[in-house]
């Protein structure tokens, strides 16, 4: 003879109804090689305020250059891009505050540039963004 089994007490059944109408709620895990490296509020922050124009894909040269290793290389020296002739002549490396500057005012780090009409990001997104692209160019 089977045992026999006990109906779930009816708060249990509410608990699990709602346990699993939240599973539905959450963003199925996007799969890594899919995506960049870098947290979710950084991705987040270069595609509102950068992916129009850039990609960090090495070689893919949009509206503005790639962005891929973007740190630590001279302004203006991306081979295949055609430049401003201020930002050929800027004469600095990009490193991290340079670039979280030009990001939050442009024309304050390379006057001529052409990345018009882009006025700026916050300082917050700025460091987003900074950390997104090197975490995206490893």
């Amino acid at each position: 003879m089977q045992p026999r089994l006990q109906p779930l007490p009816r708060q249990w059944l509410h608990t699990i109804a709602i346990a699993g109408a939240l599973t539905l709620l959450v963003p199925a895990p996007t799969s890594l090689a899919q995506q960049p490296a870098g947290d979710e509020a950084a991705h987040q922050a270069f595609n509102n305020s950068c992916r129009t124009c850039h990609s960090v894909k090495e070689g893919d040269n949009r509206l503005g250059p790639n962005l891929n290793k973007i740190v630590g290389r001279k302004a203006g020296s991306l081979p295949n891009y055609n430049y401003s002739p201020s930002m050929k002549d800027a004469g600095f490396v990009w490193d991290q505050d340079k670039l979280t500057r030009f990001m939050v005012k442009p024309d304050e780090v390379v006057s001529g540039h052409k990345m018009q009409p882009y006025g700026g990001v916050s300082a917050e997104e700025a460091g987003k963004i900074v950390a997104y692209l090197q975490a995206a160019s490893q």
